[in-house]
């Protein structure tokens, strides 16, 4: 097989997608702060939600606002779940004695927990998606608000509008990265077979896909559900993090934050979920320290309230305006390259760096040479 181009080679794609991230997760894991290992676990956590908005928004042309609300249901059931029997009597007395006392490990309650979800989801979905565009978008957002309501009213559950606190940490660096390439996979598995097609397909063009036999409302249940699926984990796991759970924390806020990671990372691909999670994560981490005032080239920026939010708008708006698809585009470049057996047995074959290596000259040739039609056709081939 041979490798045109440098970013095609098995080796570039094992070096710069799988080795060298893994390299600085484990870094950051064994090696720091455990400040910055909560950020870098933050993103591995944030990286689930947009992924599976990504599937339901960019891949099968779905707009809804509901992400938060299916995060907020994984959060609460999970952490009832595995909470002590005495800390939940301490926050709710009148909680039903079946539910107080059932105390279930962290794996078994996460996945109860997205079963769940996905089972209210198909509820709802089954009501909710005859509506398109706006429509839609606006109704998964009152979703949000009902849940939040809820969640608020329901003190014999949810202790109100106080929240839970208490529970156990278990979200660490290798339980997050795993549930991201688990979700990963997932999603990739379903976004290249025949329901992944068939949800492009009803994307692009909803009459034609029709007309070819392919069933919008169960397409685009499935595609609503497996994302209810993922959000619930990616709360889950959030909970397990913080610590801290409380129905505001799963509102507006939460709802438009997914969304511009999702946007701006690229909402046509389950890659730009990874980007997008990076840039809504770090950068207002950053920022958060600058805005008490810095010193750049000797001169003294003052204190600047709500510096994040006005570098983040900024970005957004830049995307919006020059780069429309997002950091990734149309590109799936990172995922194929994580999930693609020959990123991995490339390694072991003699022609893959000589491919390398000739792909480093054919970069030299172009920067040298202007290209001309015959070239082009020979790289190619």
């Amino acid at each position: 097989m041979r490798y045109t181009y440098v970013r095609e080679n098995p080796v570039f794609r094992f070096l710069f997608v799988v080795l060298i991230p893994l390299a600085i997760l484990a870094y950051v894991h064994f090696g720091t702060d455990p400040y910055y290992e909560t950020v870098f676990v933050l993103f591995l956590v944030n990286i689930i939600p947009c992924a599976a908005l990504n599937l339901t928004n960019g891949i099968t042309g779905i707009f809804s606002l509901g992400q938060a609300a299916f995060m907020a249901l994984g959060a609460y059931i999970s952490s009832l779940l595995t909470l002590e029997p005495k800390t939940k009597f301490a926050y709710m007395p009148q909680i039903p004695e079946w539910l107080g006392n059932a105390h279930f490990p962290f794996w078994a309650a996460m996945l109860a927990a997205c079963v769940i979800t996905s089972l209210i989801a198909v509820v709802i979905g089954f009501t909710i998606l005859r509506a398109k565009g706006h429509y839609l978008a606006v109704i998964t957002l009152g979703m949000v608000i009902v849940v939040k309501s809820l969640l608020d009213n329901a003190s014999n559950l949810t202790n109100g509008s106080r929240g839970i606190s208490g529970m156990e940490k278990y979200t660490t660096m290798p339980v997050a990265l795993l549930c991201v390439i688990i979700t990963l996979y997932v999603l990739y598995r379903i976004r290249i077979s025949a329901f992944g097609r068939s949800m492009i397909a009803l994307r692009d063009d909803e009459d034609a896909a029709a007309s070819l036999g392919i069933r919008h409302l169960q397409i685009r249940l499935l595609s609503f559900v497996v994302s209810a699926f993922f959000a619930a984990a990616g709360g889950c796991l959030w909970a397990h993090l913080e610590r801290v759970i409380a129905p505001s924390l799963f509102y507006f806020d939460e709802t438009f934050t997914i969304l511009e990671m999702s946007v701006i990372g690229g909402m046509a691909t389950l890659s730009g979920a990874i980007p997008g999670a990076a840039i809504l994560t770090f950068i207002p981490q950053v920022l958060a320290d600058l805005s008490n005032g810095f010193t750049i080239f000797g001169i003294t920026v003052p204190k600047i309230s709500g510096l994040s939010s006005i570098v983040m708008s900024i970005v957004f708006i830049l995307v919006i305006i020059f780069r429309r698809g997002g950091v990734t585009g149309n590109s799936e470049y990172i995922v194929e390259s994580m999930f693609s057996l020959d990123t991995y047995t490339g390694l072991f074959r003699k022609s893959t760096y000589a491919d390398l290596k000739q792909s480093l000259l054919n970069i030299g040739k172009r920067n040298r040479q202007p290209a001309n039609e015959e070239s082009v056709k020979e790289d190619r081939k």
